[in-house]
């Protein structure tokens, strides 16, 4: 039995004693401005025992493929993300990076399809086994946001378990981790997961206990409250981290697989009158836009904490509720609900008293990376794995080591690259101005995906999921609402809603 639980530690990567600190990365930060721009080297390898690089995607031809070709990969002159993520192992040999597939921007319908067919199953689990392996990843994130939701169908929750069952039996056969990324709220819970099925097949189950409430609401709640606030009756009085984390294990997860998933940003809204400030006051809109993330509804801690050193940001500590939130009727009276240190802490300990696996976070690049608010950087991954371990997080001098400059070209697999690359501009009746992701100029329900061959770009249109709109200055999919916020002549097909 004592060689059994050593090899499962060896395999999860972690020390029994401390338990695990999952960090997702959110690789879209490489194309933030100023001090807000987050790429691979930026990460701490000793941070985390877990980092999980998000996100990969599902083809038209059952696949997993790069939604990023041109920072994922190296081929077609890439800055190689994919290998200089797991290169951070060079590092720190004690860590893992695993490669998260899905996300929201995915959406549901095409996993769902896939997931219906044994042949697709089959073709999906080949395409991970190879991409995993090509690039040095010790194993996969399923992020399927959600099964039987959003464009999926009923039986999703039969045939995700046959999926993950599969995909358990092919990535462990090669000691590779399966990992998920599972819904906190009640109702997803009920219509997703068959939990007792999904616990016996996969390694870790991030609990995203986060975006519980935001600017799709009509009032001001925080989005990651602990514990019920004496005012939330019927639905609301599920929405908290304690509520998911009691119906997990009452379902049937082990709490030493569940991981209790934290966030270092806020969920924003506009407040409808400078007269109500508090929880459930009246806000039809999503809150002002950060520098960096340049998503109204949402504020990155590194952005919170800079607003609160530069501006007249009002912080409040509810004696109701353990997370702050604070506001600012200078800020398009911007409200926020948020974590901090003190918050985290409380949550790590929570997670302790549980018997929980560990923590998990997303996402790094929004933490305060940079230390412009602390002492220290990283200051809400470090206190919250610093919190649930008793340990503090040591860093070694690290040897002379040489490493690949990412604003450099590499070579294509198939084409010699010059040392620098000057990409062309897109020209009458084309849509690729530069490498990766392009906006439409009119319709924001979809996107061109751009690989530059060395002579001229292959674009692929890429739709939005229902919901969402193209956001020009995060190159992603965002909220419908929040793209619209941000500037309607982004979207003139699809602003106003």
């Amino acid at each position: 039995m004592k060689i059994l639980v050593l090899l499962l530690s060896v395999l999860l990567g972690v020390s029994l004693s401390e338990g695990v600190m999952v960090c997702y990365y959110g690789s879209w930060a490489v194309y933030r401005q100023g001090t807000g721009k987050f790429d691979v080297e930026n990460i701490d390898p000793y941070l985390c025992t877990h980092i999980v690089y998000g996100f990969a995607g599902l083809g038209s031809d059952n696949t997993i493929r790069a939604l990023d070709p041109w920072n994922d990969l190296c081929d077609n002159y890439g800055k190689c993300a994919f290998d200089r993520f797991t290169g951070l192992k060079n590092i720190n040999p004690q860590l893992k990076a695993l490669l998260a597939v899905g996300g929201w921007n995915e959406g549901s319908a095409k996993y769902s399809a896939m997931a219906a067919d044994p042949g697709a199953r089959q073709t999906f689990i080949a395409s991970v086994l190879e991409m995993l392996e090509a690039h040095n990843f010790d194993g996969l994130d399923m992020d399927w946001e959600y099964p039987t939701d959003r464009g999926g169908a009923p039986e999703d929750k039969v045939n995700f378990i046959t999926l993950m069952s599969e995909l358990s039996d092919a990535l462990h056969a090669r000691g590779l981790l399966l990992t998920v990324a599972v819904a906190a709220g009640k109702t997803t819970i009920d219509a997703s997961y068959d939990v007792p099925g999904l616990s016996a097949v996969v390694d870790h189950i991030h609990v995203m206990a986060y975006d519980l409430h935001g600017a799709w609401e009509t009032y001001t709640h925080h989005h990651a409250i602990l514990y019920a606030y004496p005012q939330d009756t019927g639905d609301n009085a599920f929405l908290n981290v304690d509520y998911a984390i009691n119906y997990w294990l009452q379902l049937g997860a082990p709490a030493s697989k569940l991981v209790l998933g934290t966030a270092t940003y806020g969920r924003c809204f506009r407040l409808d009158s400078s007269d109500s400030t508090g929880m459930y006051a009246p806000a039809s809109q999503p809150g002002s836009a950060g520098p960096y993330t340049r998503s109204p509804g949402f504020l990155g801690y590194n952005e919170l904490c800079e607003h609160e050193l530069t501006s007249a940001w009002t912080v409040v500590n509810d004696p109701q509720m353990n997370e702050p939130y604070g506001y600012d009727l200078t800020f398009g009276n911007t409200w926020c609900g948020y974590d901090n240190p003190d918050s985290l802490i409380t949550k790590a300990q929570y997670a302790q008293q549980k018997g929980l696996l560990g923590m998990m976070v997303w996402s790094i690049e929004t933490d305060d990376f940079q230390a412009e608010c602390h002492a220290q950087p990283f200051v809400l991954i470090r206190t919250t794995r610093e919190a649930f371990t008793g340990v503090p997080i040591t860093t070694p001098v690290p040897a002379s080591t040489t490493t690949r400059d990412p604003n450099l070209t590499t070579e294509s697999t198939t084409t010699q690259a010059p040392t620098t690359v000057t990409f062309p501009t897109a020209g009458p009746g084309e849509h690729c101005s530069h490498p990766g992701n392009n906006p439409d100029p009119v319709d924001c329900s979809f996107f061109y995906q751009c690989v530059y061959t060395g002579s001229g770009y292959i674009e692929t249109v890429t739709p939005c999921p229902p919901g969402s709109l193209y956001n020009p200055e995060t190159f992603v999919c965002d909220y419908d609402f929040a793209v619209c916020a941000l500037d309607p002549s982004y979207c003139p097909a699809n602003c106003p809603l």
